[in-house]
């Protein structure tokens, strides 16, 4: 039985993206602080970029790398990399970094026990109690615990935690809130009196802004009461977290924009970023053998992508920028109360992007105003809330007016949610009595039981 055969083409699409459309995307969506350390990084893995700082001062991998060296480099890094390098591949010392040495708690605490300690014995106990604390300057173990491993008395581990507990931070080694903050009171001549009542006796009731408990309590007055809490909201209720091992993030500004005689003028932060540029070296490839001119292409061609991927960047988020500044005028002059509704496909179609683009441009991106530095994300409209006559408004315009109308209220008869609602609405933001709360708690206000003065 003979079989019939037939051909059929298909046309169809596809979209393939190349490591090179990858790689642009990608350094569009960094922030500054990490797209310097990707031009670090793509400096020491590509010999054929010179990287230039603010200063002046150029480093080049072309100048610790002879010219007869090349192909020898190119087979190293083409190949399996048993090649040695010694001789010909020195690593640039611009890029390594002075780590400073940070004082952590601990390390502050032991310097401390060693002047403190009058035996051995006395700073093997302290030693191991410094180790119990944590973070936020508590003790974790009891002392019946820390006795039990070092196989002393109980008493003597309360007499060291004694000594422990006078160091600085003070307020360092408490096994409690109240013990950390009568530490810090006694250290200050404060514990006495209401003070001391409150710490010892009405710290929960201070949370709960029971004010008038306390008066009652302590037969006082609630005004009274009031001023002693505030002596103790003045104490430092994590005296370790100035030492957390934790690394701090700084936000580093990607954007700055200044106001200027002709309008508002944005610049790109990127003055401590190095500039990338080819290394001469490189332009001349006609001396070499075929391998190694294809592998010097392949650098160059690298080097290139890699140079107009980060000016694209550049381009596209001032584009940017300056589109969210000319429909933002008003915010500018009046703060968030003016910021008006905007979306990514609103500024995507003006400058003639796709949505994406503008998404990632923005993308933990941080922009320097007159007035401080905000988040590019925070200009466009997450969800939008609907007045009486229809029109849109900002979450964070009625955050904003939250703000304005606590910030201005009578401290003995603070607004309620119902009233914030009520002063919402005669602005012609509807808002529900829930949401007014959400938005008052995200701003970090207390409700108005907590907020009242006496």
């Amino acid at each position: 039985m003979q079989q019939e055969q037939s051909l059929n083409l298909n046309l169809s699409q596809h979209l393939v993206m190349s490591m090179k459309l990858q790689q642009a995307i990608q350094i569009l969506q960094l922030s500054a602080q990490d797209l310097k350390a990707e031009i670090e990084k793509e400096y020491m893995e590509n010999p054929a970029l010179e990287m230039e700082y603010s200063d002046g001062v150029t480093a080049s991998q072309g100048e610790v790398l002879r010219a007869e060296n090349v192909a020898a480099l190119a087979e190293y890094l083409e190949g399996d990399g048993n090649v040695s390098t010694g001789g010909f591949y020195e690593r640039d010392n611009m890029l390594e970094s002075n780590a400073s040495v940070d004082i952590t708690l601990e390390r502050e605490l032991l310097e401390q026990a060693e002047f403190a300690c009058a035996s051995d014995e006395e700073l093997a106990v302290a030693t191991f109690i410094i180790g119990s604390i944590d973070d936020w300057g508590y003790l974790t173990l009891t002392t019946a615990e820390i006795a039990a491993a070092m196989q002393v008395t109980e008493e003597r581990v309360e007499q060291v935690l004694h000594i422990v507990q006078g160091f600085e931070p003070v307020g360092v080694g408490a096994r409690n809130l109240a013990e950390c903050l009568r530490l810090q009171a006694q250290s200050q001549g404060i514990y006495d009196g209401l003070v001391a009542a409150i710490i010892d006796k009405h710290l929960e009731a201070v949370a709960e802004a029971r004010v008038k408990e306390i008066a009652a309590s302590e037969g006082c007055k609630p005004a009274e009461v009031q001023l002693a809490v505030d002596i103790v909201r003045k104490l430092d209720p994590k005296p370790g977290s100035a030492y957390s091992s934790e690394t701090a993030n700084y936000i580093t500004p990607d954007v700055v924009v200044e106001k200027t005689l002709q309008g508002y003028q944005v610049s790109l932060n990127d003055t401590y970023i190095p500039q990338l540029k080819i290394s001469p070296m490189y332009k001349q490839a006609e001396d070499y053998d075929q391998e190694t001119q294809k592998y010097i292409s392949k650098r160059l061609n690298a080097a290139t992508w890699l140079i107009n991927s980060i000016e694209q960047r550049r381009s596209t988020i001032k584009k940017v920028v300056e589109e969210i500044l000319r429909v933002q005028q008003d915010f500018l002059a009046q703060g968030m109360k003016k910021l008006h509704p905007l979306t990514m496909k609103d500024v995507a179609e003006a400058i003639g992007v796709h949505e994406s683009t503008v998404s990632r441009a923005v993308a933990n991106k941080y922009v320097e105003l007159p007035g401080g530095v905000i988040a590019l994300r925070k200009f466009f409209t997450a969800n939008l809330a609907k007045n009486d006559e229809g029109e849109d408004f900002i979450a964070g315009q009625a955050k904003a007016v939250i703000k304005e109308l606590i910030e201005g209220e009578n401290p003995q008869k603070p607004l309620s949610d119902q009233k914030l609602c009520e002063l919402l609405k005669a602005r012609k933001m509807t808002l529900s009595r829930r949401t007014v709360m959400k938005y008052r708690e995200a701003l970090g206000y207390p409700s108005s039981v907590k907020r009242k003065r006496y």
